[in-house]
Parts: structure tokens; C-alpha cells; sequence
């Protein structure tokens, strides 16, 4: 099936600046999820990061509304009065009928307003407006699903709100913005109860998706297949399934995060998304000042430390040849891409075993299970390597000592004498306390279901148990990264700078966050076209791989085919110089203004005109020209490719000469990094208007890729 583009346009070079800016000063915006101030999942990330380009482009005219949760805005909003009149009277007329609504600044960047709606305060309407729901729609919910009873509450609490912030005003322009089918339901009422509110659905993941994925059909090619209301009927989510269906139907403008999920959409939403609206970061905050290789030597180092200690008495590898590779995210074992991971490790053993490569693959696996502690074996490595280190600084205290006194009195040590027996004995007791009669262990924890866990059978059947002849060993640390934890005392983002590749071969990955982060922090990652990080590289990059960004095809090819095009990116990885993977990284860090909401802040811009010239026609008019060509802005392939030790003398950081001897041709690192900008257009900047302008009427022209001017240097 082909991959083609939404009516709307998916490239970078695809929306032009406005002739004339929208004037903000009489719209009100209202972003309405059930993940602000409270993480749930990665909707939390794209509203977190998001909120401080909106609100500089909104001002005071920016509002986020979500479900009160007393926990979370104890540490993460400051309550205030609401700054406006209108929308003080709008919710203290809620509160005198019955609601509990609450107002404040949410304490992240950009410091949004936020309006949190307590839903269980009202949880005695659940039953009149679940009929009401009933009458108007034909959607039943069950009495049992606490989860859509929510939303049921949500939604129409939300509707509220925005009807009565629409009667208080007297000439409303408001866009509402709804995220996912949990807050949906207050777009399909807004609609029903013709509110004058310009309405946006932003699906991340289409439910029925995720439960086809965990279920192991073959999703992808037997989309245009499914009976959509059956199959949501046999997993019992039928309801659910309306509630988004209803949501993406009734929007006047409706918006996936992906080319891969919009394809899903049509399918199982049966609503083509009008705009795609691809997930960003917030750049600034992992760009490190130039620093990131520096801070990539420290992470490694810690990691490194980590590694000495989990395989004391095995520790027969040179860690200064060692990569260390990760897969991070939910633990979902096929959805994420667990098993062609492993699969994939063990072809990677046999291929570095056969060619007598002096390399090791450490793969790190963290994914979240069920445990019940720490392994002690796993706690007695790191007390053992703390003990070796502290033997080591006593030695060295004496020794030291020693030598100070005999150059006091002028006369050159006599090395046989500078170690004594007590020396001696310290030292054989402590490498006979790294004698270990077991292999490391392959869990870092104690797993609650053992014999049932995927990855530790999947291990088992691959027979990758860390042993001395494997060249490719296996951590599995089913818990998130915490700076404060006694084993791997790391945060998440430190432990990914010290990685040398992140590899995320999902199969359902409706955008991937995680490679995205990889991308910015100048490490390079695999992901796949199924994904939707990897579709967006794949379309606006001409060779990512030159970057860093390595696309396993999942689409297209076996479950065989791709677990050998993987095994064959590791290997190939695996063959690389030191000085090679600098260089790449140096590359891949070059990418991270795609990524940076700056750059793609301007996909929810352009939805969010389009829905006021949806609904307020008379005031607003667009044009929408059907795209002739899918063609759009790509990276240009770097000045030299692949990256070759030829072309390179020294690059950050330094330390990598005594590895490369043998490599010392010059590398330019500024002369590189101009010719691989040279035809880079520099990230939009989101114009942002003055507040003290008054309004005026305005027409958008949302022009395709065909109708784009597109510079001869491209």
C-alpha cells in the first residue's frame, strides 16, 4: 500500500509564510487533554513540550484543560485567580452549579495557564449524562469501564466550559484543540450543541491500532481488511472505538501525528486527516552548548563502571572496544520490536565470533516489568567492583608515600621495595574476591514472572547467556533509569548520551519519541518505516543513514528479511572506526533543528487556521489546492559519505588519539560541518505578532508542495 500524503502538506518546505498574520488578539485558544499536569504517557511529552512556543505565540489567550489530580498540582501548578473577567465569571458560574474547577500556572517552560476540572466532584451527573449520550449519539457506556466513565465526564464538563466561555463573550474566536478519544467526547458535544468553537482532533494512536498490534495480526497489510466494529466489539472497546470515530468525524479539522498513523486513520477512523502534525522537542534543552561529545565520554564512563562491576570475575573484554547499545520504552515485547532485537543479537554473535573480532556488544534492555528487587548478585558486582577501587586507593596511598619520603632524601626509589607483603596480601584478597563460579547475570532484578517473561525465553532460546566466547552480551533492567538508584545510578538522558546507538525496530509506533531524543543528543539510532520518526526522516532525509538515522524496513519485507537488514546495520555499525562514530554523531546532532518545535510548531499553526477558516467562514477564508507532486525538502547526502577515517584527523573529543594512531589525516570539523549545511534551510522561526494590534480580517492560503517556491539550490 502505498504511502501517500494527506491532503495537506508533509514536507518542510511545504507551508510558506503567511502574507498576512493572524491577528490573535480576539481568538482564544483552549488545548484540551487528558495528560495536562498529568503523565499518563507521551501525550504528556507533546504538551509539556509544546506549551512554551504556544504560549509565546498566544500570550495571555493560551489555555490548557485537564483532569484535577491533587498529587500531581501539589509539585507541578501554582494556583492563581483567572486574569481575565470573563473567564473568572465563566468559572465561578461552574462552581456555584456544582463543579469544582480550579485555575493556575502550570510550572514548566513557558509557564501555561491551566484550567483543571475535577471530575469526580461531578461523578454524581455520570448516569443523566451518560443517557443524554445515549439519546444523542447511541453510544453506550458500561458501567465497569472506570477509564471511559472519565471521559464521559470529561467531555461533557469540557463542552461546558467552553459554552460558557462562549456565551460570556461577545464576539467568541475560539479554537478548541481536543488530544486523543479521552477528551474527545467534549468536541463531538461542542459540535452537537453548535457551539461557535473552531474544533481540532489530534489522534496520536488510533485505539483500535494499539489492540490489533498487541493482538499479532499482520496489521499493516490486512488494513483495508478489518471489520472495524467487530473487532472492536471482540476486545471490548467498542464504545471507546465510537467515542474517537465520533470525535475525528465531528472536528472541523482532524490531524494524525504521522504519515504511518494517517494511513491507520483513514482505515480505521474512516476519516482522512486533514493535517499531519509531527511531534517535536524542545532542541535547546539537549543541545549541551556544543558539548554533547564531551558529555557523551562522561556518560560512557559511567556506564562503563556500571559494566565492570555486573561482569567482575568475566571481565576478559577491553572495554575501550565495547558498544553499547539500547532499546528503552513500554514493555511491549512485539509493538516495540523486542523480539527481532534479539533475534538479531544473536545473528550479530555469530557474525563477530566468526570473524574473530576483537569487539563486544553490550545490549541494554529497559523496558518496565513486574519485580520484586534488585538481583543480589547483580548488588554484590557493584560491592565488589566499590571494594576493588578502595583496595586500589589504599595501595596507592602507600605506595605514594613511600616514594615522597625517599625523593625527600634525595635518592631514587627502589621499586622491589615499594610494595611490602601487606601490599601484596591486600591485593591477592581482593582478586580472589572477584572469583565468580556463575555467569553474569542476564536481569538486573528479580522478575516477578520468571518463566513467562518474553525477553528472558526469547534469551533462553538464543542461548546468549554472557559467556566468555559471546561476543555480544545481554542487561536486562526492567525498571526506569533513576539518578538515585544503587545500581545504575543514572538518569535516563545521561544513560542515552553514553550509549553508542539506540535501536528501536518497533513494529507499532504511531511517532517514537525515543529515537527523536537519540536524534538530538547526537546519537545515532534504527528505527523503521512503520514508524512514525522513521517516515518523517525517511521523506525529508535523502540518505539517513549518512546521518546516523538507520530505517529497517518492516513494511515491505518478512520478518526474516528485516531481522537480516538489522543484523546487517549492527554489523556494519559494529565495523566502524572510533573516529568514524565521532564523526556520525557530530552528523546526527546536525539534525536536531528538524526536530525542535521552532521547526515544526508551525504544522499546529497551520491546523489551527484552518479550523478557524472551517468555522468562522464569513471572517476567515482558505484555499486548499490538491498537491500534484509528493516531492518535497530533503537534507542533501553530507560532503562525504560514508563517513571515512580518510577524511578525518581530529574531532571533539580529543581522547580518541590513542586509539587511532593509525588515522592521521586531516578532519576539519567546522569545514565539514559548512559543507553539510551548505543547502540546509534554516529552521522557521514562528513570527510572532504584536499584542497591541488590532484585529483584522484575514484570508490563509495553505498552499501543497506544487505550489511551493522552492530555492534552485535544492
Amino acid at each position: 500500500m502505498p504511502l501517500a500524503r494527506s491532503l495537506s502538506v508533509t514536507s518542510l518546505s511545504g507551508l510558506e509564510e503567511w502574507d498576512e498574520e493572524f491577528d490573535l488578539e480576539d481568538a482564544v485558544l483552549f488545548e484540551i487533554a487528558w495528560e495536562v499536569a498529568n503523565k499518563v504517557g507521551g501525550i504528556y511529552t507533546v504538551i509539556q513540550t509544546k506549551a512554551r512556543l504556544t504560549a509565546e505565540e498566544w500570550g495571555e489567550n493560551y489555555f490548557l484543560v485537564g483532569p484535577y489530580v491533587e498529587s500531581n498540582v501539589r509539585t507541578q501548578v501554582e494556583l492563581i485567580e483567572p486574569p481575565t473577567p470573563i473567564l473568572r465569571r465563566t468559572i465561578d458560574k461552574m462552581n456555584s452549579r456544582g463543579c469544582k474547577i480550579y485555575f493556575g500556572r502550570w510550572l514548566i517552560e513557558g509557564s501555561p495557564y491551566v484550567i483543571l476540572i475535577d471530575v469526580g466532584f461531578t461523578a454524581w451527573s455520570l448516569d443523566t449524562w451518560k443517557s443524554e449520550l445515549w439519546d444523542i449519539s447511541g453510544i453506550g457506556v458500561p458501567w465497569f469501564d472506570r477509564e471511559a466513565n472519565d471521559a464521559v465526564l470529561f467531555g461533557f464538563l469540557t463542552a461546558w466550559l467552553l459554552g460558557e466561555y462562549a456565551a460570556q463573550s461577545e464576539e467568541p474566536h475560539i479554537v478548541a484543540h481536543f488530544h486523543e478519544w479521552l477528551a474527545g467526547l467534549g468536541l463531538v458535544l461542542c459540535r452537537q450543541r453548535q457551539l461557535p468553537v473552531a474544533t481540532i482532533f489530534t489522534t496520536h494512536a488510533t485505539l483500535l491500532g494499539r489492540y490489533l498490534c498487541a493482538g499479532n495480526v499482520d496489521f499493516y497489510n490486512k488494513l483495508s481488511e478489518f471489520n472495524v466494529d467487530k473487532e472492536a466489539g471482540d476486545r471490548q472497546i467498542y464504545h471507546r472505538y465510537c467515542i474517537e470515530r465520533a470525535a475525528a468525524h465531528c472536528a472541523h479539522v482532524f490531524s494524525t501525528v504521522s504519515k504511518i498513523t494517517a494511513i491507520e486513520a483513514e482505515h480505521l477512523l474512516k476519516r482522512k486527516p486533514d493535517i499531519i502534525t509531527p511531534n517535536g522537542l524542545n532542541v535547546k534543552k539537549f543541545s549541551a552548548m556544543h558539548e554533547f561529545q564531551n558529555l557523551h565520554a562522561q556518560s560512557k564512563n559511567r556506564i562503563q563502571e556500571f559494566v565492570r562491576g555486573h561482569f567482575y570475575g568475566h571481565l576478559d573484554f577491553n572495554l575501550d572496544k565495547c558498544l553499547f547499545l539500547f532499546i528503552a520504552g513500554r514493555y511491549e515485547f512485539s509493538n516495540k520490536g523486542a523480539d527481532l532485537f534479539l533475534e538479531s543479537l544473536a545473528r550479530l554473535n555469530y557474525l563477530l565470533r566468526v570473524s574473530h573480532s576483537d569487539l563486544t556488544v553490550i545490549a541494554f534492555f529497559i523496558m518496565p516489568a513486574r519485580t520484586n528487587n534488585f538481583n543480589v548478585e547483580t548488588l554484590k558486582g557493584q560491592a565488589v567492583r566499590k571494594q576493588l577501587w578502595d583496595t586500589a586507593q589504599t595501595v596507592k596511598e602507600r605506595f605514594g608515600k613511600k616514594l615522597y619520603e625517599s625523593l625527600l632524601v634525595g635518592q631514587l626509589p627502589d621499586v622491589s621495595k615499594m610494595l611490602d607483603k601487606e601490599d601484596f596480601t591486600i591485593m591477592k584478597r581482593a582478586i580472589f574476591a572477584t572469583q565468580r563460579q556463575c555467569q553474569p547475570p542476564i536481569c538486573t532484578h528479580n522478575m516477578l514472572e520468571d518463566a513467562s517473561d518474553p525477553i528472558l525465553n526469547s534469551v533462553r532460546r538464543i542461548g546468549l547467556f554472557n559467556s566468555s566466547s559471546d561476543r555480544v552480551k545481554i542487561i536486562f533492567h526492567p525498571e526506569f533509569l533513576s539518578s538515585t538508584s544503587p545500581l545504575l545510578p543514572m538518569d535516563y538522558e545521561d544513560f542515552v548520551r553514553g550509549c553508542h546507538l539506540g535501536v528501536f525496530p518497533s513494529y507499532y509506533e504511531p511517532w517514537g519519541y525515543t529515537p527523536a531524543e537519540c536524534t538530538v543528543m547526537g546519537i545515532p539510532s534504527i528505527s523503521t518505516n512503520l514508524s512514525g520518526f522513521g517516515c518523517f526522516m525517511e521523506e525529508h532525509i535523502a540518505d539517513p543513514s549518512a546521518y546516523g538515522i538507520y530505517i529497517l524496513d518492516r513494511r515491505f519485507r518478512g520478518v526474516d528479511e528485516s531481522c537480516n537488514q538489522l543484523t546487517s546495520f549492527l554489523f556494519q555499525f559494529c565495523k566502524q572506526s572510533r573516529r568514524q562514530r565521532i564523526i556520525q554523531r557530530n552528523r546526527t546532532e546536525r539534525l536536531s533543528d528538524l526536530l525542535d518545535w521552532r521547526y515544526l510548531g508551525r504544522y499546529y499553526i497551520s491546523a489551527r487556521h484552518m479550523a478557524l477558516a472551517k468555522a468562522f467562514p464569513d471572517i476567515y477564508q482558505y484555499e486548499l489546492n490538491e498537491p500534484t507532486s509528493t516531492s518535497g525538502f530533503r537534507y542533501p547526502r553530507p560532503a562525504s559519505v560514508p563517513p571515512s577515517p580518510a577524511l578525518s584527523r581530529h574531532s571533539s573529543p580529543h581522547h580518541s588519539e590513542a586509539e587511532d594512531n593509525d588515522e592521521d589525516e586531516s578532519y576539519d570539523e567546522d569545514l565539514e560541518a559548512e559543507k553539510d549545511r551548505v543547502n540546509i534551510r534554516q529552521p522557521f522561526v514562528v513570527p510572532f505578532k504584536n499584542k497591541s494590534s488590532l484585529f483584522k480580517k484575514k484570508q490563509i492560503a495553505l498552499l501543497s508542495v506544487s505550489s511551493c517556491t522552492v530555492p534552485q539550490n535544492f
